[in-house]
């Protein structure tokens, strides 16, 4: 009787995660596809799902810190028009970037410094503005940053792809061979063989992302040679982890396991996109240098 019992539970609990892995799964494919095509549409239509996914990501983080703010809502408006799609002053938005990533490694003291990053008030607001709206101001900025402000989602594609790729690879290495933990205290099931693993996905699709770019698109292959993608996965990689690890803190100090149930087998947008929000504005920066140097 106890064998034919642990057998039964055992076939459930198999049942049970090939359930779980298909929701995963078609969320997923339903996710990528809604951002991918509306990239390859306009940007009118990058602009529009962005601030829609924003908005809802914000909404999700504002009840992890347990903030009620209708200001956020609009700093969030104003930011995605005058900071990103009509730019009013290009000197406004490098001295955005500079806060930001100064708010950014802040973030990144108290998660590997302190044992609850402290929330009080003002520091919300500032978490607020300069960690979840630049993160999105500058996913929506890296498109235009290419041929005189002309729009090109090859390459927030690209990056996304790279961002995939690491936490996809991170997940399989990390669930196969994982045995030393990353950060055990902020996220158990992270460990250093994941972290590697992902690195490595992320240089692997960078390699095939310039050699796909090199012969069906536009994007000048002189200007983001092989060195870039390289150099741009290792930062989507650490940034992207170091983001992951941020949001898990958050979370474990509000007690909750997803940030919301938006999407099925996921949890909410902030669980989805919390690498890309925080790696955006070092991935911004570094195209600039890219820029700056061809």
């Amino acid at each position: 009787m106890e064998v034919a019992q642990k057998t039964y539970i055992c076939c459930c609990w198999k049942t049970y995660n090939m359930k779980e892995i298909l929701v995963r799964t078609i969320s997923g494919v339903l996710y990528i596809s809604i951002i991918i095509f509306a990239m390859f549409t306009s940007r009118e239509w990058f602009m529009g799902l962005f601030f829609v996914l924003a908005v809802i990501t914000l909404s999700e983080y504002l009840k992890l810190i347990h903030l009620t703010s209708y200001l956020a809502y609009f700093l969030l408006a104003a930011g995605f028009y005058f900071l990103s799609y009509d730019v009013f002053d290009d000197n406004a938005v490098y001295l955005f970037l500079i806060l930001s990533g100064f708010v950014n490694l802040y973030l990144l003291k108290d998660v590997l410094w302190t044992s609850k990053i402290p929330m009080f008030q003002k520091k919300k607001y500032i978490t607020v503005i300069f960690y979840i709206i630049s993160g999105f101001i500058f996913i929506t900025l890296i498109p235009v940053m290419n041929i005189d402000g002309k729009f090109m989602p090859e390459l927030i594609v690209a990056v996304f792809i790279l961002v995939w790729s690491n936490d996809t690879f991170a997940y399989l290495i990390g669930s196969k061979f994982g045995k030393n933990k990353l950060l055990e205290r902020i996220s158990p099931k992270k460990t250093i063989e994941g972290f590697i693993g992902g690195m490595l996905g992320a240089l692997l699709a960078g390699i095939a992302i310039f050699k796909v770019l090199e012969n069906y698109s536009p994007l000048d292959a002189e200007k983001y040679p092989l060195w870039a993608w390289i150099a741009m996965a290792i930062i989507v990689s650490v940034f992207g982890t170091i983001g992951d690890l941020i949001q898990s803190k958050f979370k474990r100090q509000a007690g909750v396991k997803d940030s919301g149930i938006i999407m099925p087998g996921h949890g909410g947008l902030y669980d989805r996109l919390d690498s890309i929000i925080y790696a955006s504005p070092f991935v911004y920066t570094f195209l600039l240098i890219v820029d700056n140097v061809s």
